[in-house]
């Protein structure tokens, strides 16, 4: 699977439900579809690294594909990319729990993740940074969110 066949699996989800999405928006929806790939199936869905921005997670070459809609909605239409039952399954979940909000909102839920923390460290809320989020920690962290929801 490609980096942006994953986004265009969320860009074809938010057309599909008439969901407005923005380039901040995708990439933690992007974020989260990662995160949750590590955690339940110890699998990347694509190579890119995620950094750690000011707005939270980001994949600067996802960045730089939307950055022409600037905070506005990105109006293109993709086709919805043909994965396998496992992949779709995935990214469905991830569009049930975090498609229904904002990007404001998923900053500052993400903002509020170790993940995210981590890979800040000492920079400042509003400084620029390009540090890389650990994919081991994004593993660790979110199957430790799993596991005290099984509790």
């Amino acid at each position: 699977m490609s980096l942006q066949q994953t986004a265009d699996y969320f860009l074809f989800a938010a057309n599909s439900n008439n969901a407005p999405i923005t380039n901040k928006k995708l990439q933690k929806l992007v974020y989260y579809a990662q995160a949750w790939s590590l955690a339940l199936n110890n699998d990347k869905l694509f190579d890119e690294p995620i950094e750690a921005w000011i707005h939270g997670p980001a994949i600067r070459a996802l960045y730089s594909r939307y950055k022409k809609y600037s905070y506005y909605v990105i109006t293109e239409t993709p086709k919805k990319p043909e994965l396998d039952d496992k992949t779709t399954k995935l990214l469905d979940n991830v569009w049930a729990v975090y498609g229904k909000y904002d990007a404001d909102y998923l900053e500052i839920l993400s903002h509020n993740e170790q993940p995210w923390l981590s890979a800040r460290g000492n920079i400042g809320n509003g400084d620029r940074a390009s540090s890389p989020i650990d994919t081991d920690l994004m593993r660790t962290f979110y199957a430790g969110l799993l596991k005290s929801v099984k509790a």
